[in-house]
């Protein structure tokens, strides 16, 4: 599968202009439209299926298109935002969470570890996302089990969204992933060189690091050199 950067100008109600950065590309089943929304947010469009991402900030989808599917990767406030999802939910919209999410949203299909569902064209699948130990202790922000990260497959795309968490001998154990969104950020998730550690253990074929705020990027790209995987630095901050 080939992506190709666009970018497209949206204009919103409340925020004069946003421009929102936009990748696209095709598969198997036809065009797949990836749309960056802010820090863990984001936005996949494919056959005439929309799936939003952890939507947070309400005012941040404005022009953008109802959910037929909500991923919820763990309760933090950076993840979970009730009223972004009741902006972006109607009647038929299948929300997948973790157990911890569905005192917070009504009508939450739960998703543990481990478990699929259909929707439409895609399947997805919840897979671990936590932190491990670290050598010196610190607090574990992201215990096992209470969060997700999810494999969305579609057309042959296979899209490892991995939450918050480090990376844990799931991740690591993934195959024939095509694309891969990787949180990059201390003390909750990654560090570059993490982040870089697990892309060539598990060897995407297109990378995004994102809830990157405050980390090196150049650092990232830098230590992928060479290892034939496609880094997309976005701007998730504009």
């Amino acid at each position: 599968m080939r992506l190709v950067l666009l970018f497209s100008m949206v204009f919103g109600l409340s925020w004069a202009q946003i421009k929102r950065p936009v990748d696209e590309g095709q598969t198997a089943a036809g065009l797949v439209r990836l749309t960056i929304i802010n820090h863990a947010s984001f936005m996949v469009e494919n056959a005439d299926q929309v799936i939003h991402v952890d939507p947070v900030g309400e005012n941040r989808y404005e022009g953008l298109p109802q959910a037929d599917v909500i991923l919820i990767t763990h309760t933090h406030g950076d993840h979970l935002d009730p009223a972004a999802i009741a902006r972006l939910r109607k009647n038929s919209t299948l929300i997948l969470g973790p157990e911890a999410a569905a005192k917070s949203v009504p009508g939450l299909t739960v998703m543990r570890n481990g478990d699929t569902r259909t929707a439409g064209p895609t399947a997805f699948e919840a897979v671990p996302a936590y932190n491990l130990p670290r050598a010196g202790g610190g607090q574990i922000f992201h215990p096992k089990g209470e969060g997700n990260g999810y494999i969305m497959t579609f057309g042959g795309l296979r899209c490892y969204v991995a939450g918050d968490t480090q990376a844990t001998p799931e991740m690591l154990a993934l195959k024939d992933i095509t694309v891969a969104f990787l949180p990059m950020n201390q003390p909750f998730t990654m560090t570059p060189e993490e982040v870089a550690a697990a892309a060539r253990a598990f060897k995407p074929k297109i990378l995004y690091p994102y809830h990157y705020l405050g980390s090196d990027t150049a650092a990232l790209v830098k230590l992928l050199e060479g290892s034939g995987i496609d880094v997309r630095i976005r701007d998730w901050y504009y």
